[in-house]
Order: C-alpha cells, then structure tokens, then sequence
C-alpha cells in the first residue's frame, strides 16, 4: 500500500470519530497540543536548526530563512494561536433553518465538517500547527504536505501534535503528515480523491495553479490579491487620504495590501499630490497612467509610467499602480477587468454610489470607506483563517471554522409517509 493510500485510509477513519466529538474534547485536546508544543520546544528547535542550516547551504534568500525560523516567541505566539482557536464557537452540529411543511415534516439544516482536508503548503513550519488546529476544531481529519525545507520542522511539531491527541482519547491519525519529501507524493495526494474530501493549497502563485490544476478533488484557494481602492469625487479628502494610506502601507506583503489606486478625475488635482508626499515619505514608488503623471509633475519627483502589465501585478512591495477614471462606470470596468476577485474598496460619502459598488463589484471581500488591508479572518471575527478564497462555490473570503464545514439537510417526521 502507497504511502498516500495508508494515510487516506487512516485519515478517513479518524474523520468519523472526529465528527463525533464534542466541543470540550476538542478544545482539551488544542489545548494538550499546545502544551505539547512548549513541552518539546527544545527538540521541535533543535530540528528548525537542521532546516536553517540545510537553508542556508541550498542558497535560501533572507526572507525565507526568516518565515522557516521558529524562535522560542514564535512557537509561543504558535501555542497562543492554537488555545485562541480552541476557545473558539465550535460550529459543528449547529442546526438552522428548521420549518415544519404543510405534510408534517420538520426540514432544516445542520452544519458538519468536510471530512478529510489536505494541505499543501511551503516554508513556514507554523502552518502545521495553524492548519492542525483549524481542522481539529471544525471536526475534520487532515493529511498536511509541507515544504521540503521545513521538514524537519515539521515532523517534530506534528510529534507534539500527535501526542496532545493522545492524550485527549482523539485518534492520533486525525492530523497527519506526509513524511516523505518525494515530489511524486504531490500528484499522489491531489488525485487521492477516494480519501481527501478538499485540497487547501497555501503559497505561491505556482503551488497554487499546480493544485488547481491536477486536483481530482475541490480547492479552496485563491490565487491573487490584486486589490483596488477607488477614491470616488464624493470621498471625504482626509478619510480618503487615510484610507489610501493604510491600505498600502500597512503590510506591504500580504494578499489584502492595495495594489492598484483608482481616482475619480473630479477629485484628483485636489487628492493626488497629497497622497504621492505620504507615498514619498514612506519610499512607496509610484507608477501612474498618463494624467496622473501630468498632474503630479508639476508637485513630485519624475513619476513611472504605468504598463499594461501593472495594472494586472500584485506587487506585494512598496509599489502602488495610480489611475485617473472619468467616473464610477469607469473605474468599475477597470475593477471587473484586473481584479483578482479578493477584495475592492470604495471611498465615498455618497451613500447610493456605495450600496452600489457593495452590489456590483463581484470579489469575495468588498468595503466602503474601509482600508483594503481588513481582509483577514481575525479582523472578521473569525479568531483565525486558513486562507481566503476567491472561489464563488461553498465559501468566499477568509475560511475559518465556518468555511471547514457545509451544510446538510436534516428531514424528521413522526412517521410521515409520501
């Protein structure tokens, strides 16, 4: 039997139990893998210094030996995330919609897990945990498949996870990882249908369209986030000023940051060269379309011209494409055209304007007078998210607990017959 196979298998046994399981268990047994985690700090350390070393001789930038450290803070912020997200609402069993029909039968819905996840994802060894927890808490079982890199890493926070488990009377094969590095696995995985109910991948672009592509099974994903703020002429200066700010500068490398400015030619001779000193300030470069250069040149330095390409690029840098649009129609049209669907803002004092970009503006996270860098399951009141989907089928935006699960049809009767 493939490796793949006895993991499906046991994962799929697993699930059964887990969809059982109360809301204390399993908030005992997030809490047993935390302290699990702290409890085996010194070995799960021991096995990232084996990764970094490994990542530095393989030529790894920087920035990625940074996302595969686990520092004795981030495994603390690692155990706090876990226990966050056991004393979370547990969704499971909740039952909705309930009406008696004209023939007596009582019809509702009732929420349950998914069943087995599979998780692809890269570098970060965190996302064990993360991903771990998430599925524990909604009911399902997981087959987690990291990076090659964070192997090591990996396998001894999976040791802690498994052992906490244990000791909460939860099989230990409710979270799973593949041990084995081989690129062969992958496709293994992705066409493991009779096993894996849902593939989640995590990373980049490339990983993404992999997945998506070879995937036997659903995908939660999302490929993009190109974001856009519109800056409308009924925008209050200052607010706009703010929010354009924030959106950008906030966090430059996550999915929600801005990455295309929209200005309604009505307001722009007035907004643009106070927001261009804020990006200056800050190094953000500019690269604008041909009125926003004419209007900045005589208030800022040389600005870029903006490409084609530019206005479809999620810079994830300090970089913000500008345009100037005649009006709304207009900059819904760019929106609907380069939007990758993840989340569009407007800024506008003008309420009907706003309920209609909230209608027509079809992206999973859509915002007025709200900074673009929202988008996040905690700020949503999700406690934690395991990525945010682009997809219009099952779930749309951050997936927290609630995204994990799906409804079914529950039918009960005193014996009525048709």
């Amino acid at each position: 039997m493939s490796i793949i196979a006895q993991l499906g298998q046991q994962a799929k046994s697993s699930a059964r139990i887990l969809a059982n399981a109360g809301n204390q268990q399993k908030s005992a047994a997030l809490h047993a893998i935390a302290d699990s985690i702290l409890t085996m700090q010194d070995q799960i350390q021991q096995a990232n210094q084996k990764d970094l070393t490994a990542g530095r001789a393989k030529g790894l930038s920087p920035a990625l030996l940074d996302r595969l450290e686990l520092t004795p803070a981030r495994l603390q912020s690692m155990t706090d995330g876990i226990r966050q997200i056991a004393t979370l609402s547990d969704p499971v069993g909740e039952i909705s919609k309930m009406r008696t029909n004209d023939k007596g039968l009582q019809i509702g819905r009732m929420r349950v897990p998914l069943g087995v996840i599979g998780i692809i994802y890269e570098s970060r060894p965190n996302v064990t945990a993360d991903a771990a927890a998430l599925c524990l808490k909604s009911g399902n079982a997981a087959v987690l498949r990291g990076g090659s890199e964070a192997i090591h890493s990996n396998r001894a926070i999976m040791a802690a996870i498994q052992q906490g488990l244990a000791q909460a009377g939860l099989p230990e094969h409710a979270v799973q990882l593949v041990p084995d590095t081989d690129r062969a696995l992958v496709a293994e995985l992705l066409n493991a249908a009779e096993y894996i109910d849902v593939i989640i991948p995590r990373g980049g672009k490339g990983l993404v369209k992999l997945v998506s592509e070879q995937a036997k099974m659903p995908v939660i994903k999302h490929l993009d986030g190109l974001c856009h703020t519109y800056i409308d002429q009924h925008a209050d200066m200052n607010k706009a000023l703010r929010i354009a700010d924030n959106a950008k500068t906030y966090r430059y490398g996550i999915c929600g940051a801005t990455e295309t400015l929209l200005v309604h030619q009505g307001i722009a001779e007035a907004f643009l060269p106070r927001i261009a000193e804020i990006y200056a300030d800050k190094g953000v470069e500019i690269r604008g379309c041909e009125q926003t250069r004419a209007i900045l040149s005589a208030h800022t330095a040389e600005i870029n011209p903006a490409s084609d390409d530019d206005w479809s690029t999620e810079y994830l840098a300090p970089v913000i494409a500008i345009k100037v649009v005649a009006d709304y129609d207009a900059a819904c049209a760019h929106i609907d055209k380069y939007s990758s669907k993840h989340t569009d803002a407007i800024v506008t004092e003008h309420f009907s304007t706003a309920q209609r970009f909230l209608r027509e503006i079809d992206s999973a996270s859509v915002m007025v007078n709200t900074p673009t860098c929202f988008a996040d399951g905690y700020e949503y009141g999700l406690g934690a998210e395991i990525g945010i989907s682009t997809d219009k089928i099952h779930w749309r935006g951050p997936v927290g607990l609630e995204g994990l699960t799906v409804e079914k049809f529950i039918v009960i009767s005193d014996g009525v017959t048709r």
